[in-house]
């Protein structure tokens, strides 16, 4: 069983940074996929960024590559996302997910064993 808690989120600015951490109770977490994922008020929950067990493997959705960047310490059970140049259209509940076993990047919710509770973040214009 791994639980997950995040923390980070706020109310920024447009043009100004944040970054989320999520921190993981429980054995193993270094070998989880991690990933990250948010839901803005009326729209579907979608795929930020997935950071694989060794740190090294990551991707990105196409709205958020070159401005956010995952990454793991796993000696600390903590991955962390870090949002750059944010967007009034990054504003969301912030989710962080485990995913132990699974085949391509995993980009959606479900394919995650375990999920937080999320965090806000609101960029104003």
């Amino acid at each position: 069983q791994v639980q997950l808690v995040e923390s980070g989120g706020g109310l920024v600015q447009a043009g100004v940074s944040l970054r989320l951490s999520c921190s993981a109770s429980g054995r193993g977490f270094n070998t989880y996929s991690m990933g990250w994922f948010r839901q803005a008020p009326g729209k579907e929950r979608e795929f930020v960024s997935v950071i694989r067990w060794n740190g090294v493997n990551t991707n990105y959705a196409d709205s958020v590559k070159d401005r956010f960047t995952v990454s793991r310490d796993n000696a600390k059970n903590t991955v962390f996302l870090q949002m750059n140049s944010l967007k009034p259209e990054d504003t969301a509940v912030y989710y962080c997910a485990a995913r132990r076993f699974g085949s391509g990047w995993g980009t959606t919710p479900d394919e995650y064993d375990y999920r937080g509770q999320g965090t806000q973040v609101t960029v104003s214009s």
